[in-house]
């Protein structure tokens, strides 16, 4: 399996951080990231797609379709976390997607120069 980073996903969360659509919280990501009942509820009012910019990898050998496709969550398909970007920076370092620790890792320094205005 080889994740790479989802372009889409990183210019709509810096998107969402300068609307303000952030939290800046610091507990830990399973409080805030969306279970799978949660998701398959904005996929079915929102189109895959949309489902995508909200996760900063992508499965290219999995189907543009699926959600095995994403990967590297960040927010609650509402405002993008603080936790989710940590959570997402950190497991992208472990498993060597550097690209990905650093966008997420950019990300959430503009986030937290953002809240603190």
């Amino acid at each position: 399996m080889s994740i790479e980073l989802n372009p889409a996903a990183v210019q709509f969360a810096k998107r969402l951080i300068e609307e303000g659509k952030l939290k800046n919280d610091e507990g830990h990501w399973g409080q805030h990231n969306p279970k799978p009942n949660a998701e398959n509820q904005f996929l079915n009012q929102h189109e895959i797609a949309e489902y995508g910019q909200w996760h900063l990898g992508l499965d290219m050998s999995k189907g543009e379709d699926t959600k095995g496709r994403y990967h590297f969550p960040y927010g609650d398909f509402e405002t993008v976390h603080r936790d989710g970007l940590l959570a997402a920076k950190e497991r992208a370092a472990q498993q060597g997607y550097s690209d990905i620790e650093k966008a997420a890792n950019q990300l959430l320094q503009e986030l937290e120069e953002k809240a603190a205005k």
